[in-house]
């Protein structure tokens, strides 16, 4: 037996939930990320809407979008991208919630949301700046892309990249430093939610860049990062893959330096 997260002894890593809670977790997680793919489809055929004169609305037709509907889509897009690689961590905290010593799951689950949904204002932001001149393919966008995609590139080998990776990898590692007695009331599961929150943001936020850079609801992109993510968290060579994923990332910035105009290709 291990010590719980509440601080007492009683349920350990193996300890198996009720057969019901076991399907409800994944279900519930995947549910809520098709969902969030759902709302980012709808999103991304706004942007590429057709005006009566034939023309396409394209990104162009997106800035009027308020920070609170962007916000929105962009929380919605985060689950989508995020839930999938999260289940096991969730997982883990639910064996302590259906014995009653943490408070339930939907709180730990908002913590998480809360930091994502607080870096949708910066992305809003850049969204604006970077719209229509992608729209237009203007050189100097693809110049920017190119920049982050190697920046991109470079922190996915990093020893901070790494070290937020092995708390996501290890959801009971993260338990057992960061949990303590800090989730038996639902504003204390709220901030260790964020907290984890904080440690899938240290991991994730290139990658996010790099979204942001080609536009942010561009659902091919959007698929090809959310494998990234999930590969780097859940497979037994995640680390490894990361690597590669860096290499990539690197190819894709090195062409978009040099050649610019190639955003509107990727796009």
């Amino acid at each position: 037996m291990t010590r719980s997260i509440s601080g007492e002894v009683g349920w350990s890593e193996r300890a198996r939930l009720p057969r019901t809670v076991e399907l409800l977790i994944p279900v519930g997680l995947f549910s809520s990320a098709a969902a969030g793919w759902w709302w980012s489809v709808r999103m991304a055929d706004d942007m590429t809407s057709t005006h009566a004169d034939g023309s396409m609305g394209g990104m162009r037709s997106m800035p009027a979008m308020s920070m609170a509907a962007f916000v929105v889509g962009w929380v919605a897009m985060m689950a989508a991208m995020m839930f999938p690689a999260i289940a096991p961590m969730v997982r883990l905290y639910s064996r302590a919630a259906t014995r009653g010593r943490v408070a339930p799951v939907p709180f730990f689950v908002a913590g998480y949301l809360l930091v994502w949904g607080a870096i949708g204002v910066p992305s809003y932001g850049a969204w604006r700046v970077l719209a229509d001149p992608l729209a237009e393919g203007a050189p100097w966008v693809g110049r920017v892309a190119g920049t982050v995609f190697v920046v991109a590139a470079i922190y996915q080998l990093t020893p901070l990249k790494s070290a937020c990776l092995k708390h996501c990898r290890s959801p009971i590692s993260f338990f057992i430093r960061h949990a303590g007695t800090t989730t038996n009331t639902p504003w204390r599961a709220i901030r260790l939610g964020a907290h984890h929150g904080v440690f899938c943001l240290g991991c994730c936020w290139a990658i996010m860049a790099i979204l942001v850079a080609l536009g942010t609801m561009n659902l091919a992109w959007m698929a090809v990062l959310s494998l990234v993510i999930f590969v780097e968290k859940l497979s037994p060579r995640g680390e490894q893959f990361g690597t590669v994923a860096a290499a990539g990332f690197a190819v894709v910035g090195v062409v978009l330096l040099v050649a610019p105009s190639s955003i509107t290709t990727i796009t």
